[in-house]
C-alpha cells in the first residue's frame, strides 16, 4: 500500500542496527560511570574536567540520535519516491478469467 504522507507506521529498526546502537549506548554509559570514578573517589580529578566533559558527551549523543532519526526518515522517503512495487506478479492463477463453456 502506498503511503499518504505522514506515516503511523513506526521507522523500521533493523537488528544489526540495534546492535551497534546498543553497544554505542554501553560504551558511552562505561565512559560516563569512569568519568564519575575518578571524580568522586580518585584525589587525580582535574577540577572542572568531569562537569565539562560529560554535557558534551550527552549533547554529542542526542545529536548523533537526531542524525540517525533523520536519515532514516530520508532513506524512507526516498524509497517511497522511487515508485518501484513492491513486488512482481509472475503469473496469474485463474484470476479474472470467464468459465469455459
Amino acid at each position: 500500500m502506498p503511503s499518504r504522507g505522514i506515516e503511523v507506521v513506526p521507522l523500521v529498526v533493523h537488528p544489526r542496527e540495534a546492535q551497534v546502537r546498543l553497544r554505542l549506548m554501553l560504551m558511552a554509559l562505561s565512559v560516563t560511570l569512569w568519568a564519575l570514578w575518578v571524580r568522586f573517589f580518585t584525589p587525580d580529578a582535574v577540577p572542572g574536567w568531569t562537569s565539562i566533559v560529560l554535557p558534551m558527551y550527552f549533547l554529542g549523543g542526542v545529536q548523533i540520535l537526531c542524525i540517525g532519526v533523520l536519515g532514516e526518515y530520508l532513506g524512507k522517503a526516498y524509497r517511497e519516491t522511487k515508485r518501484r512495487p513492491r513486488f512482481f506478479v509472475e503469473k496469474t492463477l485463474g484470476v479474472g478469467r470467464l468459465p469455459d463453456a
